[in-house]
């Protein structure tokens, strides 16, 4: 039989009561065909044996020679926070020896539950356990699709990770905004306001912002998470505000990084806001006992996005249309954020029902009439 392991078909049958399995490094199934055909004939005419299986690398070999290059080549220009995701995985999966020095073929769901208890016992948070699992779940998948393996273990996650759930009301993101010095104020009005990620905000460049396209313009994101960040997102009028007037004050360029900083790739970092985020938080603080006032909660900038991807979702926008506008790759993602109450329910079943018997919402139902009190009245 045949089948296929990311772009290219495999093949694999019995003979002799061994196993014969191999990749064809070919992506047409006809010729993958012809191949284990081709093998088949040369064993039995005994002009080839059992071929020797090929030595599979230890997953810190595959790793190093493989995996953190590749990655390196793809994301570190392109999106920074994905290769620092791969390269801290897999400083973490190197150092634990009972996995790295073990064939890849030989991993198992023990295994990586065996590493991830490692992780754990060192004092690590569950959801830094579960980057690093699903980073060698990665790892494990490219090896399927570079035919460096034939299949890969399930890797599962551990239960109990928290989520940023946390939902900013309006009262905290005024207060906020007003305590955060530039450019974090304008920072995070912008994604309080459109929604992208805190990286994705980071990159803005002027070329990618039009001030003619909707009411009040709109914002391309190029670079993202994944292959659906790449969307234009309109502009609301606070959004509009803060740029334009960034942009008067940098003297209207053409190109270049919106939020520029003096870091090494020239724009604004995590590590230039961490500062004046902390700052913000404490000068609320200092408000707040002054007028005798609850302090605002501490969040992450991460929580405006889910404040206000939670803001659509309530304002009754459909998962595919909230899909789009944060660049999800998975509509289950955007699921999330999108629960009908009772009466929206209702109301869609009363819209089509309404529509296959014929009556208008506001028409009183016909009852019908008895057929003997119909002929005793005639």
């Amino acid at each position: 039989m045949i089948y296929k392991r990311g772009k290219v078909y495999w093949y694999k049958f019995m003979w002799s009561g061994k196993l014969v399995r191999e990749s064809t490094k070919q992506g047409n199934d006809k010729v993958a065909r012809n191949m284990e055909s081709a093998h088949r004939t040369s064993l039995a005419k005994g002009e080839v044996g059992i071929r020797e299986k090929i030595a599979v690398p230890t997953l810190k070999e595959f790793c190093s020679q493989r995996v953190e290059p590749w990655a390196k080549a793809r994301f570190e220009s392109a999106c920074r926070k994905n290769w620092t995701w791969y390269r801290t995985g897999i400083r973490a999966l190197t150092k634990y020896k009972p996995l790295a020095e073990i064939q890849l073929d030989q991993i198992t769901s023990e295994t990586a539950s065996g590493f991830a208890a490692h992780r754990l016992k060192e004092g690590m948070q569950i959801s830094t356990a579960n980057n690093s699992l699903r980073v060698l779940r990665r790892i494990l998948n490219l090896a399927v699709e570079w035919a460096v393996l034939s299949a890969a273990p399930k890797v599962k996650v551990l239960s109990g990770e928290r989520r940023r759930e946390r939902v900013i009301t309006q009262e905290e993101e005024a207060r906020y905004l007003a305590a955060a010095p530039e450019p974090l104020a304008s920072i995070a009005s912008v994604l309080a306001d459109t929604g992208i990620r805190p990286e994705e905000c980071f990159r803005l460049c002027w070329e990618n912002v039009t001030w003619l396209n909707g009411r009040n313009g709109a914002l391309l994101v190029t670079h993202g998470k994944t292959a659906a960040a790449r969307r234009v997102i309109p502009m609301t009028a606070r959004v509009r505000s803060v740029l334009e007037s960034n942009w008067n004050a940098a003297g209207k360029p053409e190109e270049g990084w919106v939020w520029i900083a003096p870091t090494r790739s020239g724009h604004v970092e995590p590590s230039s806001v961490r500062k004046h985020h902390a700052k913000a938080f404490e000068t609320i603080a200092e408000e707040a006992g002054k007028r005798n006032e609850k302090p605002v909660r501490p969040f992450v900038l991460y929580s405006l996005r889910h404040t206000f991807l939670t803001r659509l979702g309530q304002s009754g926008c459909d998962a595919w249309t909230l899909a789009r506008i944060a660049g999800h790759a998975s509509i289950n993602i955007s699921a999330r954020y999108v629960h009908p109450s009772e009466d929206a329910v209702l109301d869609a079943i009363s819209r089509l029902g309404g529509h296959k018997i014929g009556h208008s919402q506001n028409e009183a139902p016909r009852l019908p009439v008895a057929k003997e009190a119909t002929t005793a009245v005639q």
